[in-house]
């Protein structure tokens, strides 16, 4: 690695800290750290990826992080997967790295916890052996990672056909196909703080392996890589959203909790306002079919968990929802008991009062049958409660109303209110919503929601036949309308079918989705244009969906077409290992194991066939989606199209 070579060049320059054949002498180097050393700190910062490396800039002072040099100096790397400071085990630990059971000041910490894990998996059914760069051993081949990469195979959608040959404009949708946490890293140039919401459904962890695990990677340390997956791309996220953004996961039961210790504290480091808002439970299943089959073991599990975290508190405001509700629970007889018979007249002395059961009774109904509950839906704006208020009560002490008399009030803060007995008066109709074109008593959404539409969720896609576990519309209006105001940005990079997106518009905000799944085309895509051709399932008939709208639909840039066209056309054995060295010395290869193990194993692929070796090589290529950096664009090995370098440069807005 490059970073450990320039490190060992500074040390070895240093007679003090080598002994017998060249060896560096560590406990010399680490006691002289420990003893900040003068001539030592001198030569780290003389060298820039060193500096950068171990000091932090306080008011222009270079302070050193002796800790983390000791650590790297000790961390014996040339081991596979060693590149991590949290060795054994998942749990709380104080400050000192010390697990404890329960303290004020703890961290989660977890295996790869300080390590960027690239996540390529690009099937369903697809496992792979995954890399963990660290952070700090590693900087060179995480910056080529995160690097913007090159845009390509532009299109942009119509509900009137497919343009090609395009440049970005920035009021388009956008649909990227690649690696999610390399297309995270290629959005920071161009959208960094400009997102509104930014939903998540991420492929689940399951701690009971008789569940279908839909997180298919590095089965030895299968929480940790999840735990290192989901933290890697939260904190590129991060900075992504704007000051009044908010961040809403969805999670089962197995890591939903673990997940949210670690997003706490990730708030925490980069946040001094923002972090944890509400926990919601959702029900997402009915109880039917197999969850019934052990109820004598396990209760049915239905719920499902959305964690929404907001970047500032001083600056976000959730919008108010409400959700139907029965006449009871929201508009309680014991409290709207009052009624007040208005004689036609807007003149308040006109108006007579008395009760909701002595009007009930006076009309020959009642309270609790159908023809009652239907009088009062239409004479809401009659049926009453009060309230103590005592910004009212004095503004009615202070001008002698009349106590038997409404009378009409405008606060300090321009609202209209009526004050009755020295008392504001709330009117039912206040509590009245229109949900699919029905008028309905109402009540605010509360962390427990229940009552959304999960039969047949597979036919939401408008002629696209989507996988079971999918979100329903209805779920993700709430979330987004809870969230943003028309034309914000949502942003979803586990987009899987496109229902975040579908849904973003049809209420008219902008969209963005990442999805590396290989079905993107054939499901995700062809359901957004369903959606543009104005398809009438999901909310589009609540909301009055007549199709329009656009969105652009591009792909990172893969760096392997090269290669894999000099491998097909290899002679010999020979062509072959060039081609892998060229791999390897270009970034362009990673590999499950380490270059010094493919050395080690020469002679096996040796005794290989011809075909054997290029499918091997062939596999690593195929398996790690390998893409072309921004800075490359123009590097004629690469053979970036015209069309290709047009659109990238309009959308990084490079001339």
């Amino acid at each position: 690695m490059k970073f450990l070579d320039e490190l060992k060049k500074v040390l070895v320059s240093d007679d003090r800290f080598v002994g017998e054949a060249e060896q560096i002498i560590k406990t010399k180097v680490s006691d002289a750290a420990r003893a900040n050393d003068e001539k030592l700190l001198k030569a780290l910062l003389n060298n820039d990826l060193l500096k950068e490396a171990f000091f932090t800039t306080v008011d222009d002072i270079y302070v050193f992080d002796k800790n983390k040099f000791v650590w790297i100096l000790e961390s014996k790397e040339f081991l596979p997967d060693s590149f991590t400071m949290y060795k054994n085990k998942i749990g709380l630990v104080d400050y000192n790295n010390n697990l404890i059971s329960q303290k004020e000041a703890v961290s989660l910490v977890w295996p790869y916890k300080d390590c960027v894990l690239e996540g390529g998996q690009t099937k369903e059914d697809q496992k792979r052996d995954e890399i963990f760069y660290n952070e700090t051993l590693a900087p060179d081949q995480v910056n080529r990672l995160l690097a913007p990469k090159v845009l390509g195979n532009a299109k942009r959608y119509t509900k009137d056909g497919i343009e090609e040959n395009i440049e970005f404009k920035e009021d388009d949708n956008l649909i990227i196909k690649g690696n999610n946490l390399l297309g995270l890293s290629s959005l920071l140039e161009k959208y960094r703080g400009s997102i509104k919401c930014i939903y998540l459904d991420p492929p689940y962890f399951f701690e009971d392996t008789t569940d279908n695990d839909s997180f298919e990677y590095n089965s030895n340390f299968k929480l940790s890589t999840w735990l290192t997956f989901m933290k890697n791309r939260i904190d590129i996220a991060f900075d992504l959203m704007r000051d009044d953004g908010f961040l809403v996961i969805q999670m089962n039961d197995y890591g939903v909790f673990h997940l949210k210790v670690m997003l706490d504290d990730l708030f925490k480091q980069k946040t001094k306002n923002g972090g944890f808002l509400n926990h919601i439970s959702v029900k997402m299943s009915d109880l039917s079919g197999p969850k019934m089959a052990h109820v004598n073991k396990k209760i049915p599990k239905i719920k499902e968990h959305i964690l929404i975290y907001q970047k500032d508190s001083t600056k976000s405001t959730i919008n108010v929802l409400r959700e139907p509700s029965d006449w009871d629970s929201a508009i309680d007889d014991k409290r709207y008991t009052q009624y007040v018979e208005k004689n036609g007249s807007d003149d308040t002395r006109n108006w007579e009062y008395t009760t909701v059961r002595k009007k009930l009774s006076d009309i020959g109904l009642t309270y609790g049958d159908a023809e009652s509950y239907k009088f009062l839906l239409e004479n809401a704006d009659c049926v009453f409660r009060s309230a103590a208020n005592n910004s009212l009560k004095k503004i009615s002490i202070d001008n002698n109303f009349d106590t038997n008399v409404f009378t009409r009030v405008k606060t300090e803060t321009g609202l209209d209110k009526f004050v009755y007995k020295n008392e504001e008066v709330i009117f039912a109709s206040s509590k009245l919503e229109e949900f699919n074109g029905k008028i309905l008593p109402s009540e605010s959404i509360s962390d427990i929601w229940l009552n959304f539409a999960l039969n047949d969720l597979s036919n939401e896609g408008g002629g696209v036949n989507l996988k079971n576990g999918k979100k329903p519309e209805s779920l993700l209006e709430r979330i987004i309308l809870l969230t943003t105001q028309p034309n914000d940005r949502v942003l979803d990079f586990f987009m899987g079918t496109a229902t975040t997106q579908a849904v973003a518009l049809k209420l008219n905000r902008k969209f963005i989705g990442i999805e590396q799944m290989n079905y993107i085309t054939e499901k995700s895509v062809k359901r957004l244009v369903n959606v543009l051709k104005g398809e009438d399932r999901g909310i589009s008939k609540s909301v009055n969906w007549q199709g329009g709208g656009s969105f652009v639909y591009c792909e990172l840039l893969e760096d392997n077409e090269n290669l894999v066209d000099e491998l097909e056309g290899a002679m010999n054995s020979d062509a072959i290992k060039e081609i892998i060295n060229k791999a390897i010395d270009n970034g362009k290869l990673i590999p499950s194991v380490l270059p010094s193990d493919l050395k080690e194993n020469q002679d096996d692929f040796d005794k290989l066939s011809l075909e054997k070796q290029k499918n091997l090589v062939m596999e690593l290529l195929n398996k790690n989606q390998l893409y072309v950096n921004l800075s490359d664009i123009d590097d004629e090995d690469y053979k970036v199209s015209e069309a290709d370098k047009v659109f990238t440069r309009s959308f990084y807005g490079k001339e």
